[in-house]
């Protein structure tokens, strides 16, 4: 009975409860930051799941041999804004169109203008393929720090209690350092999820990248050979 009542007294619930309102709120603190880290964890898996898909799929037709008007017209059909590398190729084949139509433009210049597009469509593709990622680091960064102040707080607070008893036990300490010490595991908890993802998604998010600035140089030797074409 002894054995079951000091089994209950140490439960993980009960310590919790019993803890003091900082450490409490520490762990509220880091539960929240776990639950928000997970579900950007998913989110951001599926968006970097999709832009792989989307950018194999483009690949596939674009380098298919069909024409690029066709290809434009699919991508941005009924109006909507495409993603990925076919944001990127739309916003060159877009800007290309538009400075093709002055016949005197040089082709430096058309180069340029192109190139120019590409760029502005490529940052906002980097910039939504690192959404997420800076909130990521910053749990897995300071998460454990977080979990140690509730830990180094709970503990000074049980040696102070600790301080004003005539005969100390280890069963009077040992529930003030366990429910201290599962600050430090929550924050654990929520770090070593966070930082996982953040190195898994960040080399996913700059193999895209890569991939992005390589379509980028090839339809630029295009519409060189293009401009080279038109002016011969």
């Amino acid at each position: 009975m002894e054995i079951a009542a000091s089994q209950t007294g140490l439960s993980i619930f009960h310590l919790v409860s019993q803890a003091s309102f900082l450490v409490q709120l520490v762990m509220m603190v880091l539960l929240l930051a776990s639950v928000v880290s997970w579900y950007m964890i998913f989110n951001k898996w599926f968006s970097l799941r999709s832009a792989h898909a989307e950018a194999d799929e483009f690949e596939d037709s674009f380098w298919a041999g069909g024409d690029m008007t066709a290809l434009f017209k699919r991508n941005v059909k009924g109006g909507r804004e495409p993603t990925g590398m076919s944001s990127v190729f739309a916003a060159g084949y877009r800007e290309f169109t538009r400075i093709s139509q002055n016949p005197t433009i040089d082709r430096g210049d058309v180069l340029d203008g192109v190139q120019r597009a590409m760029r502005v469509a490529l940052s906002r593709e980097i910039e939504d393929l690192e959404t997420h990622l800076s909130f990521l680091a910053t749990v897995g960064s300071t998460s454990p720090y977080v979990g140690l102040f509730g830990t180094v707080w709970g503990i000074m607070n049980s040696f102070r209690a600790l301080g004003a008893m005539q005969q100390a036990t280890i069963a009077s300490v040992a529930p003030g350092i366990a429910e201290a010490l599962i600050a430090t595991a929550m924050g654990l908890f929520a770090a070593i999820p966070a930082v996982i993802a953040y190195n898994r998604y960040s080399n996913d998010a700059e193999r895209l990248v890569t991939r992005y600035e390589t379509f980028m140089e090839e339809f630029l030797s295009i519409v060189n050979r293009q401009a080279d074409t038109g002016k011969s």
